[in-house]
């Protein structure tokens, strides 16, 4: 093993803070900037301290050694690009303000890249022109930029953030899923080696396409997507991706519909209070804009609408709510009782819980008025059923019927199998065996380096501090020197050894800072293993500790360089 120089805390470029930061809203974005690891440039713009930068480049590479293992090739594009190729596959507006635009000198439009799925598809175009060419997987760690609406948690949420994007390139279906097994394998040693617990989850295409896309999913309590998996079964997903068969029931004995007066009833609550019925009983009939056009959505009266379902289901469309001057232009829309029966010139759409021959209480399109036994498909038809409710604890697998268990995650990788979107907008084709044009299908994969890091920070802290797994600390050992000059110099003269063996080390050695400072800071900053120079020192013997478990044990200093270097 390479000698490792000795990073002595005297010359880093890093202070540690005792308070959390005042704008700090998860435990990884308070414990980054009090260990001194990342400071804040602007709002979702960070810059990496010299600790900071070496958990970093640990997580780049494990991903890059991954990544080679499976064959992929590893190259650099630009991050300012052109605005053609994203305007010839819809995504110049597609990504609406989360797009960082900019023009040059001479006017001419760019973007500083969120993904680069046009510009590797070019990038093959100009250096595959046959069968032989292919298969290949490409791939690269770079800046993205996104310009998010509510920077936030820190490196968890940026506007620019380091990610690994791979793709693959094949001439045939199988191929593809072939590549994206690959990927998948490498993703799931990828997470072990880091120490990131995760779950491999069915997830949505989006905007991305595709035919089938995966999500991994790292449990902490500062993640920003739900997911929900199966006690009784194997079944995990992202609860945007989760759609419920429809399934139509018998209404041949509910009576014809009937209006009943219900003042003041506007909202689901008051109404199922006025008529002692449960929510579930009504019908609650959402309306929303989309691209300017007024469209309906009904759910059960208990159940809440997840926008992000609606407004995937429409997208690239921007999914607006109705405002009160959209009432004043439609006076047949009568705010708290609308009704999916007689609604002229609105698309309805519903959940598959509002199957046909279920019945409702529901709006009858008049003020103080709801209507009673309205049966979907007898007395309203459903342009569409999509499954948009937000899905609660409780509610079946849709694989085995058992209830679901919900939990928050931290998305840190993705896997699509793109298809031809992108290869049939900018025309990608190769000669194949018979000289004839292939179309190459695509693969897109995706890592959050930089998340990773914020990741393990949640997952892996105490009380105390970080706590990293030992494949990414950016220390083996931290080594402490209580204060005293013989102490320093126990410290110093350890500290050169290990080194000299290939062991990472990060020594303390500030002068005019107390033990307690430094035994603080060292639980702090989260290196796997301490190693202290105290009282004993004069004896030759020190204290070594697990970071991790808080077991300590005095021994030797050739003991202790013993047991850090495994020889």
């Amino acid at each position: 093993m390479a000698n490792a120089p000795v990073q002595r805390m005297s010359q880093l470029m890093a202070k540690t803070l005792r308070d959390d930061p005042a704008d700090a809203e998860v435990l990884s974005h308070k414990l980054l900037v009090r260990a001194g690891y990342v400071r804040r440039t602007a709002a979702g713009i960070w810059t990496w301290l010299p600790l900071g930068k070496k958990v970093l480049a640990n997580v780049e590479r494990i991903v890059r050694e991954e990544m080679d293992a499976i064959g992929a090739q590893e190259v650099l594009l630009p991050a300012l690009l052109p605005r053609e190729p994203y305007e010839a596959t819809g995504r110049w507006d597609e990504y609406g303000a989360e797009l960082f635009r900019l023009k040059d000198r001479k006017g001419g439009d760019y973007l500083l890249g969120p993904t680069h799925e046009e510009i590797f598809t070019l990038m093959v175009k100009d250096q595959a022109s046959s069968y032989k060419d292919l298969p290949v997987i490409l791939y690269q760690i770079q800046t993205k930029f996104r310009d998010e609406a509510r920077p936030r948690a820190g490196i968890l949420r940026g506007r620019e953030f380091l990610m690994k994007d791979s793709y693959s390139f094949d001439l045939e279906d199988e191929g593809l899923a072939r590549s994206y097994a690959l990927h998948r394998q490498a993703y799931q040693r990828i997470f072990e080696r880091l120490g990131l617990d995760h779950r491999i989850c069915a997830a949505t295409a989006g905007a991305m396409g595709g035919s089938r896309s995966e999500e991994f999913l790292a449990p902490a309590e500062a993640g920003e997507d739900t997911f929900a998996d199966c006690p009784n079964c194997d079944f995990a997903a992202n609860t945007e991706a989760i759609s419920y068969e429809l399934k139509p029931v018998d209404a041949t004995g509910v009576p014809a519909a009937e209006d009943i007066p219900t003042p003041d009833t506007p909202t689901i609550e008051t109404l199922a209070d006025s008529l002692g019925v449960p929510a579930s009983a009504t019908l609650k009939n959402l309306l929303v804009k989309v691209d300017g056009e007024i469209v309906a959505v009904g759910v059960p009266g208990d159940r809440e609408v997840d926008m992000g379902k609606l407004e995937a289901h429409f997208a690239p469309a921007v999914v607006e709510m109705v405002t009160e001057a959209d009432f004043i232009a439609r006076p047949d829309l009568v705010r708290g009782y609308v009704g999916p029966q007689g609604l002229d010139k609105v698309r309805y759409l519903a959940d598959p819980r509002v199957a046909p021959g279920t019945a409702w209480i529901t709006g009858a399109n008049k003020a103080d008025t709801h209507a009673k036994n309205v049966v979907a498909g007898r007395d309203f038809e459903v342009d569409a059923y999509v499954d948009v409710v937000v899905v609660q604890e409780g509610d079946p697998c849709p694989k085995c019927g058992t209830g679901l268990r919900l939990d928050r995650a931290i998305e840190i990788g993705h896997i699509f199998q793109l298809g031809r979107k992108y290869t049939d907008a900018l025309k990608l084709d190769v000669l194949g065996q018979n000289g004839k044009p292939v179309r190459v299908t695509m693969g897109s994969y995706g890592v959050g380096v930089s998340r990773a890091v914020a990741a393990l920070a949640e997952q892996t802290a105490d009380d105390k501090g970080l706590c990293w797994p030992a494949e990414v600390a950016p220390a083996d050992v931290h080594v402490v020197a209580a204060g005293k000059a013989l102490q320093t110099e126990l410290a110093l003269d350890v500290s050169e050894k290990l080194s000299a063996a290939g062991v990472r080390v990060l020594v303390d050695d500030r002068a005019g800072v107390s033990p307690g400072v430094k035994f603080t800071d060292s639980e702090l900053i989260g290196v796997p293993r301490i190693l202290v120079a105290g009282r004993r020192a004069g004896e030759g013997v020190v204290e070594l500790k697990d970071r991790r478990t808080g077991e300590r044990e005095e021994v030797t200093v050739d003991e202790a360089i013993t047991r850090l270097t495994g020889r």
